[in-house]
């Protein structure tokens, strides 16, 4: 006899893309997001990051796209356990190598499988970076693009990073923030944009709880409260 019971229901998982420049605070705002409705976050720039780490470290050059590409198609996150992947020379090595379609090619497959098989439990993930949106998941349930002025960015980096090196000077940081923009912007490989339907959130003037109230109101109308 025929089994006759009806498949169950494949509940899509809710997937919120974050995207923006950075020092913008969508690092913070994501892993705000992914804490409040319960939800697996990954930094995607952490992916790039690490890369960038691991091609300092071993010796190559991060402009180089083929040495870029051979670390990253064996690239898992336990290779950077414990390393510093937030100093400025690794931060200018990321958005190198971030600008390798191969790449970026050898770490999309990863980032999809994460955003849409959450772990047992969790409703669905946050994913933020510089294409989520736009190229990582362009079906996202809801996707946020976060910005602030170029100045105000360069401040906040300016007082992470001078707690560990006191001599930094803002200018330095200021043109840093410039360049990397500049960069991710107009590179030929997923430059960094914000999606034609994705909700804009400047946080010039925004501390962090001011700007997690307004990413909840985009998030809570386009989902009902998850």
């Amino acid at each position: 006899m025929m089994d006759e019971t009806p498949d169950k229901p494949v509940i899509k998982p809710i997937v919120i893309a974050v995207d923006g420049p950075a020092a913008s605070g969508k690092g913070t705002v994501s892993r705000r997001i992914a804490h409040f409705y319960d939800l697996e976050y990954l930094d995607t720039g952490r992916l790039y990051r690490g890369v960038g780490w691991l091609v300092l470290a071993s010796g190559l050059d991060p402009r180089n796209p083929d040495e870029a590409a051979s670390i990253a198609e064996t690239f898992t996150l336990p290779l950077i356990d414990g390393a510093d992947i937030r100093t400025p020379e690794v931060g200018r090595a990321a958005s190198h190598v971030a600008a390798v379609p191969a790449v970026r090619a050898a770490l999309l497959q990863f980032q999809r499988d994460f955003a849409f098989n959450p772990p047992a439990g969790r409703a669905g993930t946050v994913l933020d970076g510089r294409d989520i949106g736009t190229v990582i998941c362009p079906d996202a349930t809801v996707k946020l693009f976060i910005d602030a002025s170029a100045e105000e960015r360069a401040k906040r980096r300016w007082k992470e990073l001078s707690l560990q090196d006191p001599s930094i000077a803002l200018e330095s940081v200021l043109d840093d923030i410039r360049r990397r923009d500049r960069r991710d912007a107009s590179r030929a490989a997923a430059p960094m944009k914000a999606a034609q339907d994705a909700h804009l959130i400047d946080t010039t003037n925004l501390d962090i709880d001011g700007a997690f109230a307004a990413v909840r109101r985009v998030i809570d109308r386009a989902t009902g409260g998850a």
